[in-house]
């Protein structure tokens, strides 16, 4: 589910991501999904399609709120919640300071068409 939902926010362009087991300290998900969009715009399209690929996918939207504004959309797939706000309210509303304790749940990042590979 969280590995669907990275590549969907890969192919729209998001950036800056962050997945966090938040399992431990709230019963009613496990994983925060936290992705940054470059516009409100791009904040749209990305839980556009995080929410059509995990809806193929089989997984049921359990709530959606933010669309409207394109500053921070929140869906909710009940195990994984997923952030994507715009930069300037990722830093402001700060979660990865609020979770802080929450350990990281590794995921494969996609390579985009271009990347080339770093091997210094």
């Amino acid at each position: 589910m969280l590995q669907t939902a990275v590549n969907a926010a890969d192919k729209m362009g998001g950036e800056d991501f962050v997945a966090l087991d938040v399992a431990q300290p709230m019963p009613l998900a496990d994983i925060f999904f936290i992705v940054t969009g470059r516009s409100d715009r791009n904040v749209i399209a990305i839980a556009e399609e995080v929410e059509r690929e995990l809806l193929k996918t089989g997984h049921k939207l359990l709530r959606r709120e933010g669309k409207a504004e394109g500053r921070w959309v929140l869906c909710d797939f009940g195990d994984l919640i997923v952030h994507v706000f715009h930069q300037e309210e990722r830093e402001y509303y700060g979660l990865e300071r609020l979770w802080k304790d929450c350990p990281t749940v590794p995921f494969e990042t996609p390579t985009r068409a271009g990347d080339e590979p770093d091997f210094d």
